[in-house]
């Protein structure tokens, strides 16, 4: 019969195993220590609910690891492929919806002709039929790249918490979509007037080349589209225990000043009011991301948020900034447009 050390010895790993992405996971949890939040307790070495968790935790090895994030980076790309087979066969009208913001803008400053120029034989071949599909493409596949991601991740994490995947794919790809029309409505056509506006009675006429035009409309897409992903980016450092919404909450001075250092490094004009349109919405989406979090905390006590009270409040909101907007249409003669600031004598 073997002794008592023997046995024990048996069920300890042994040495040169190399860690699992679930060993990561928990050692980055204890780590981090609950920040803000309080210490993570240990596992306990046995018991039902604890059994339950781990049996849902996927052991691989390095090596496995590494193939599993092959696999996952070559079907990413085939996605990104796929959709940008899609967006060449309308390449000519993405261009030019592209180029209403240019158009507008010089209109509005009275440059006759309202054109982009192009200055090298290649220019138009390569923005419009290799450089603007790959940027749909991106856009359009964003889904499938971060359900790739989640799929990395998941084994590592226990069983209640991949249920959140359908939530966090559909809610990451709707924000980087937000964040793509918000900047291509609102934030590039108002920077975009300002900048070309600087010069005028200057002795200065606007004239933009493709090249420059499509560089600055895709820092601006791709940057806005990717802040946007704030919300998600905190739920998934609460998923990982590594956050939690009171510590969030008790230093948001900080978050909020970080957001707005972020906003005046990004905005691409140096006035405060186009700064202020990056920095609204990024303070409005750090909040959502503590109220997701939140969410999830309730989950984890099996507790629940009063939803009925919240939208009887967010309704009742809603009539009184509809009544509003009526009495200002009927009685003070404003009338609705479709840009800031959307409601106008």
């Amino acid at each position: 019969m073997a002794s008592s050390e023997e046995t024990a010895g048996a069920g300890a790993p042994q040495a040169g195993t190399v860690s699992s992405p679930g060993d990561v996971i928990d050692k980055l949890r204890r780590l981090a220590g609950g920040g803000g939040g309080g210490g993570t307790p240990p596992r306990p070495p046995s018991g039902g609910d604890s059994d339950d968790e781990e049996e849902g935790m996927v052991r691989m090895s390095f090596l496995e690891h590494l193939e599993e994030l092959r696999t996952r980076i070559i079907r990413a790309l085939w996605g990104i492929a796929v959709a940008f087979g899609v967006s060449l066969t309308f390449s000519n009208q993405l261009w030019n919806f592209v180029c209403q913001p240019a158009v507008v803008a010089l209109k509005i400053l009275k440059v006759n002709p309202p054109v982009l120029i192009q200055i090298d034989p290649m220019e138009a071949f390569n923005i419009i039929w290799f450089k603007l599909p790959v940027l749909c493409a991106i856009f359009l596949s964003f889904p499938w790249i971060i359900y790739q991601v989640w799929a990395f991740v998941a084994p590592g994490l226990y069983r209640r918490e991949r249920r959140w995947a359908a939530p966090f794919i559909l809610c990451s790809g709707g924000l980087f979509l937000l964040g793509g029309f918000f900047a291509y409505f609102v934030v590039f056509r108002y920077g975009l007037t300002f900048l070309l506006g600087l010069g005028l009675g200057n002795n200065v006429v606007p004239m933009v080349t493709m090249t420059h035009y499509f560089d600055l409309f895709v820092n601006v897409m791709l940057g806005v589209g990717l802040v946007f992903e704030l919300p998600i980016l905190i739920f998934f450092l609460t998923l990982l225990r590594i956050v939690s919404p009171s510590f969030l909450v008790a230093h948001s001075r900080y978050a909020i000043l970080i957001i707005f250092i972020i906003a005046a490094v990004v905005t691409p004009t140096p006035d405060v009011f186009n700064m202020m349109l990056f920095a609204l919405p990024m303070c409005l989406l750090f909040y959502v991301g503590i109220f997701a979090g939140y969410l999830l905390v309730l989950n984890r006590e099996n507790r629940r948020f009063p939803w009925g009270k919240a939208m009887t409040i967010g309704l009742a909101v809603l009539l009184l900034l509809a009544g509003a907007i009526y009495i200002a249409i009927v009685r003070y003669h404003y009338r609705l447009v479709p840009h800031l600031p959307f409601l106008i004598r």
